[in-house]
């Protein structure tokens, strides 16, 4: 194994390692080159926490994403343009899939032409160094490292910097992204793209980005760790007039984020509670706006379907747990698990962030900050020990019996030996007896 493999896997969850082993035998299935790439391997490198798996595959993605979509993996949205998909795994573990392509842009903000390309030209028409690196995960090269654009030594000097001249002037989303990563990152933006970003934004470029585009930014937004840091930053850029015009001053609540991102930081490391962000996010940017001026907002940028409905859904399936948890019959720490468990984590952080109810907001904490890693003691070893055979119904109902019990503290730790005097010992105490 190279030392970039091994690197990979320390970095990863043991969800995301088995996520990352089933894509590549899918891949390996198929005979199809693929590669970790974008912010998986600039995180990993970094020192970060890795949130997602990006893979590339050099030639047509669609057989290995039928595959995965027959192996269990949902699908949570698709560029048709790219080529590109993202999953979700129901382990909570999200993957996106592209095709390894050149980008052509004939004006800025317009379409590109993609062209089908090998790893190397593929990774020289992407947006920053630091998200230019890929790990190869083939037979014949697996563990090597490709960096073209020298986005190791950015990484290490902590800088943003833009592949080309014309990087965000060709996709102007790429100036949202910028703002995202320095935030997420902490890094500086290196002297001639701070100067680029300056004339960008002179020209206007920003304001040629249409529904799709911004939709595509506005979920990346929801699901980034530290959402009242990213709406400040986005605030002083005068870039959240792009969603909406009535996204500026006491019209954005920076309060309701900063209390969002003091709730996600309740959630145990590596542990994955089913939260899709999107409703809590746009419940919290769009809480000051008028209904006239959600609607305005909801069309700017191009929210699906799918999208409202997680959205206006949210608070009634919130306030139907909260009434569940603050029932008198919950009075045991796995019954608290298993209820919160079984539900969306965007329900929980919710309540979180809204409930004024103190029992409630009791047990969302303790679920969170002792009940999770509780369940995390039940290993694989002792559901087998138990006569359970990992993939069957038996294995789930045995491991639930096992995390509840050690929850409710009926399980006993084993009795210590008991003490064996030495015989000298012994002797010594008879005599003075």
């Amino acid at each position: 194994m190279s030392d970039y493999m091994f690197m990979l896997e320390s970095h990863l969850t043991g969800p995301q390692n088995h996520a990352l082993a089933q894509v590549v035998s899918v891949a390996q299935d198929v005979g199809i080159n693929i590669f970790l790439s974008g912010g998986a391997v600039r995180d990993m490198l970094g020192g970060f926490a890795v949130r997602d798996l990006d893979f590339v595959v050099e030639g047509n993605p669609s057989k290995l994403t039928k595959a995965l979509l027959q192996a269990g993996a949902i699908q949570i949205d698709a560029d048709d343009l790219r080529k590109a998909i993202e999953f979700r795994f129901p382990t909570g573990v999200a993957v996106g899939i592209a095709m390894s392509a050149r980008e052509k842009y004939a004006k800025a903000g317009g379409k590109p032409q993609m062209v089908a390309a090998p790893i190397y030209d593929h990774l020289r028409t992407r947006d920053f160094t630091v998200n230019a690196i890929a790990l190869s995960l083939n037979r014949g090269s697996r563990g090597l490292l490709i960096d073209p654009t020298n986005g190791i030594s950015d990484l290490n000097q902590r800088e943003l910097r833009t592949i080309s001249n014309y990087t965000l002037y060709d996709n102007p989303a790429r100036i949202l992204r910028l703002v995202r990563l320095q935030v997420r990152l902490g890094f500086t933006i290196e002297p001639r793209t701070q100067q680029q970003y300056a004339n960008v934004r002179e020209a206007g470029i920003e304001q040629m980005l249409g529904p799709d585009a911004l939709r595509q930014e506005l979920v990346r937004c929801a699901n980034e760790p530290n959402p009242g840091d990213l709406m400040k930053a986005l605030d002083q850029e005068n870039l959240l007039r792009l969603f909406s015009p009535a996204l500026t001053g006491a019209k954005i609540n920076h309060a309701g984020f900063q209390k969002l991102q003091k709730a996600m930081q309740l959630i145990p490391y590596g542990i994955d509670i089913n939260a899709d962000m999107r409703g809590i996010f746009l419940t919290v940017l769009t809480e000051r706006l008028t209904p006239k001026e959600r609607s305005a907002f909801a069309k700017a940028s191009g929210l699906t379907r799918q999208d409202t409905d997680q959205w206006q859904k949210l608070e009634p399936r919130a306030k139907k747990l909260e009434k569940q948890l603050a029932a008198a019959g919950l009075n045991r720490a796995s019954q608290v698990y298993a209820l919160l468990a079984s539900r969306p984590g965007d329900e929980i952080l919710f309540l979180l962030c809204r409930s004024n109810q103190r029992l409630v907001l009791d047990r969302l904490r303790n679920h969170l900050q002792k009940y999770l890693l509780t369940a995390q003691e039940v290993t694989q070893t002792d559901v087998v020990a138990k006569g359970g055979k990992p993939g069957t119904p038996k294995f789930d109902v045995i491991r639930k019996e096992l995390i509840a019990a050690r929850l409710d503290g009926r399980i006993r730790k084993p009795a210590p030996p008991p003490v064996v005097e030495p015989p000298v010992v012994a002797a010594a105490q008879r005599r003075f007896n």
